[in-house]
């Protein structure tokens, strides 16, 4: 049963007349189809934040699905899952406030590298994994995992990959029959397309297709025609083609074929999945396949295709700016 948004959060939501009071926005970082996201500092500590700014005339009829991520954000807390940190409700707005990311997106960083093997996908699989199963021992299927939602955590060498991007989140209930056609059609499970009721095990799938294009650069199922992709995807039509994965072990490509299994009842758990051999044991190689897969990457996701709500680079910018010392007072014109 739906609560109101007010019972539903008030316990933690601060009244407002205006978030300005507590936070300094600096510039948008992006925006989408009913919110914006800005970089902001905490007046009280000199932290940097991204605040989701929601008008709550752009609610009217969404109040459900904003409740329902809301509702889903507020309960976790896992080290590779951006937290929402606090939320602040004036009489135009919701505003959430997010952990901020800055390290940018998964696909630059591989790009940017010059040295990538199977062992690194495996170890940001596990990480994926890891913070998957938490969700689903909650109770919580993501439905919308993609490349664009995995960040890295800071620009450090080593940084953490974090999850984000709940919109799409659904709460499980004990009886609840999940079969909304959602997610992003590259890397929805055939059951979703058939329109079947499904579960937790959508999530596995969309992991074994990002586990598919770590790699090898492109996409396991790739159509200009909707129908035609779809088509794929339901009867799990997928190769590991030549030359691309001539170099690429069985085990990977063993691990690949468990979460990518059509039937959903045989398909790998995240539990499952993380005790297989290529993330939990030494299968994974240490041959640099950098250079085919960032070829691939940047032939097959180029960056118009997709937009990001968090845009690292501004993030980035700015703390620069901050370092030397030449930050702008003042109005920004970016606001």
């Amino acid at each position: 049963k739906r609560m109101p948004l007010g019972d539903d959060c008030h316990a933690w939501k601060k009244k407002t007349t205006d978030v300005k009071d507590h936070y300094d926005f600096k510039e948008v970082l992006g925006t989408g189809a009913f919110s914006e996201v800005v970089l902001a500092e905490e007046m009280r500590t000199q932290r940097l934040v991204a605040i989701k700014c929601i008008p709550k005339k752009a609610l009217e009829g969404k109040e459900n699905s904003i409740e329902n991520e809301i509702a889903v954000l507020h309960k976790i807390k896992h080290a590779n899952i951006v937290s929402l940190e606090e939320i602040f409700e004036s009489k135009s707005h919701l505003y959430l406030v997010m952990q901020l990311v800055s390290g940018g997106e998964l696909f630059d960083r591989i790009i940017e590298k010059g040295f990538y093997t199977e062992k690194d996908a495996s170890k940001l699989i596990q990480q994926i994994l890891d913070a998957v199963k938490y969700l689903h021992d909650m109770g919580i299927v993501h439905r919308d995992l993609k490349p664009e939602n995995l960040l890295y955590y800071s620009m450090d060498e080593d940084s953490k990959i974090m999850i984000s991007d709940f919109g799409l989140s659904k709460i499980e209930g004990a009886d609840s029959v999940m079969s909304t056609a959602c997610g992003t059609p590259g890397y929805v499970a055939p059951e979703v397309l058939a329109q079947k009721p499904y579960s937790k095990a959508v999530d596995c799938w969309s992991i074994g297709v990002i586990a598919y294009i770590l790699l090898c650069g492109y996409p396991p199922f790739y159509d200009e025609s909707d129908a035609k992709l779809f088509e794929q995807i339901l009867k799990a039509e997928y190769e590991f083609d030549s030359p691309y994965w001539d170099d690429i072990s069985e085990s990977a490509k063993d691990f690949i074929v468990h979460l990518m299994e059509k039937d959903a009842n045989r398909r790998y758990t995240c539990e499952q999945a993380l005790q297989h051999p290529w993330i939990a044991g030494d299968t994974a190689l240490d041959k640099n396949i950098h250079e085919s897969v960032s070829a691939q990457i940047k032939k097959n996701f180029a960056k118009s295709k997709w937009k990001q709500a968090f845009n690292a680079t501004a993030v980035i910018r700015h703390m620069r700016r901050l370092q030397l010392g030449t930050s702008t007072e003042g109005p920004n014109p970016n606001l």
